[in-house]
C-alpha cells in the first residue's frame, strides 16, 4: 500500500503543472477541456494517497506499544531529522534568498510544498500518546460513532463554499466561518474532532475491528464506495471551468479544489474502499522481498526527495507527450529514480537513516 501511495503522490504531482503551470509565477492555467478531463481522472485515482499514508502509520503504529519517548525519539530520528534536511536542501537549490531561509523556523518551505505533509504527519504522532489509553479500551460501535461524526466534518469543504456564497457579508466579509469560527477563533466546536485525525481512527478500527472479507465480499462493499466518492471528487472538480483555455490567480485552484481536499467527503470515501481492497493483497516470494519491501522501506525518502527529480523529467517529456502519457510516464520515471536513489541512501551507514528515515 505504501509503495502504491508514493506512486500516486508522484502522479498527482505530475499532473499539477496541467492546472498550476501558467506562463507566470501564481497563475492558475489549464489548456483545453482534455487536460481538465485527464487531470480529473487522475485525481480521482490517486487523492487517497495521502490519507493511506496516514492510515498506514496509524494501523502500524496505534495505539502505542512502547514509552511516549521512546516513541517520539524514534519519530524524531527518522521523520523530523530528514525533513529538516531535505527541507534545507529545496531552499538552498530554488530558494529566492535569506527570507526562504527565515521561513524554515516557522513552516515548510514554498520551495519544497510537498513536505506540508511531514508537519500534519507529526501533529498525529503527538496526538498518539494522549489518545492510546482510550484506543487499547474503545468498542468497536464508540469508534464507530466517532468515525461518523468526523465523516460529517469532511462535508466542511463544501459548506464553507455555501457560507461564503449566501451569507458572504461584513461584518465578516466572505471568510466561510462555521459553528463557532470568528475572527478573534479558529477554533469551532468540530476542530478536534475533524482533519487528519478521522484517517487515524479509521486505521485504528481497521487493525481492531474489521471483519474478515473474502475479495467477493470486499469488492461489493468497495467498489460503491469508490464509485460514489470519485463522483463526488470529480464532477464538482471537472465542471468547475467551462471556457478553455483558462488562466486565473492561483487562489482560484484552492476553489477549485474544494471538492478534492484530502479531508472531504470524496476523498475519504475512496480511501476507505482502497485501503479494504489493499488489506487484501497478501504478497510474498522473490518479488515482494527483492523489491516491493525495499521500496516500501524506502517511501519516505522518495517522498522527500521526489520533487527535486519530478521537475526535471516533467520538463524534459511533456512538450513532447500527449497529457496522459505526459502524467503517466512522468509519474513512472521519478517513481524509478527516486526510488533507487532512496534505497542506495539508505544503506549508507548511520548517515542514511538521518537523510532517508
Amino acid at each position: 500500500m505504501r509503495v502504491a501511495a508514493c506512486f500516486m503522490v508522484m502522479t498527482i504531482h505530475s499532473a499539477e503543472p496541467f492546472y498550476l503551470g501558467g506562463t507566470e509565477p501564481n497563475i492558475t492555467h489549464i489548456a483545453s477541456r482534455w487536460d481538465m478531463l485527464w487531470i480529473t481522472v487522475t485525481e480521482c485515482i490517486c487523492r487517497c494517497c495521502v490519507p493511506l499514508f496516514a492510515m498506514a502509520s496509524a494501523y502500524l503504529l496505534f495505539p502505542l506499544n512502547k514509552p511516549t519517548g521512546g516513541f517520539f525519539r524514534r519519530r524524531f530520528v527518522r521523520v523530523v531529522v530528514p525533513f529538516v534536511v531535505w527541507a534545507a536542501l529545496y531552499v538552498a537549490f530554488f530558494g529566492a534568498g535569506g527570507s526562504s531561509w527565515g521561513k524554515l523556523f516557522f513552516n515548510f518551505p514554498d520551495e519544497g510544498g510537498h513536505l506540508w505533509f511531514v508537519p500534519m504527519l507529526i501533529g498525529l504522532y503527538i496526538l498518539m500518546p494522549i489518545l492510546s489509553p482510550w484506543a487499547e479500551k474503545v468498542s468497536s460501535r464508540e469508534l464507530r460513532g466517532w468515525i461518523f461524526i468526523w465523516l460529517a466534518t469532511t462535508l466542511f469543504p463544501f459548506l464553507r463554499q455555501m457560507w461564503g456564497h449566501f451569507f458572504g457579508e461584513p461584518p465578516f466579509g466572505r471568510v466561510p466561518y462555521l459553528f463557532g469560527e470568528c475572527p478573534w477563533n479558529h477554533f469551532g466546536a468540530f476542530h478536534y474532532v475533524s482533519g487528519f485525525i478521522g484517517y487515524m481512527l479509521l486505521g485504528l478500527w481497521f487493525r481492531r475491528f474489521a471483519p474478515e472479507r473474502g475479495w467477493a465480499a470486499t469488492l461489493r462493499v468497495a467498489t460503491p464506495l469508490w464509485l460514489v466518492g470519485a463522483t463526488i471528487m470529480g464532477v464538482p472538480f471537472f465542471l468547475f471551468v467551462d471556457k478553455f483555455p483558462f488562466s486565473a490567480p492561483y487562489s482560484t485552484a484552492v476553489v477549485m479544489e474544494t471538492s478534492i481536499e484530502y479531508c472531504s467527503l470524496g476523498v475519504a470515501l475512496t480511501t476507505i474502499a482502497a485501503f479494504m481492497v489493499f488489506s487484501k493483497l497478501n504478497l510474498g516470494g522473490w518479488f515482494y522481498q527483492k523489491v516491493v519491501r525495499p521500496v516500501s522501506e524506502a517511501s519516505y525518502g522518495m517522498y522527500l526527495i521526489h520533487m527535486f527529480i519530478l521537475t526535471a523529467v516533467f520538463a524534459k517529456l511533456s512538450p513532447h507527450l500527449p497529457t496522459p502519457l505526459a502524467i503517466l510516464m512522468t509519474a513512472s520515471a521519478s517513481f524509478a529514480c527516486s526510488s533507487v536513489a532512496a534505497i542506495l541512501l539508505c544503506r549508507v551507514p548511520v548517515v542514511g537513516k538521518l537523510i532517508c528515515g
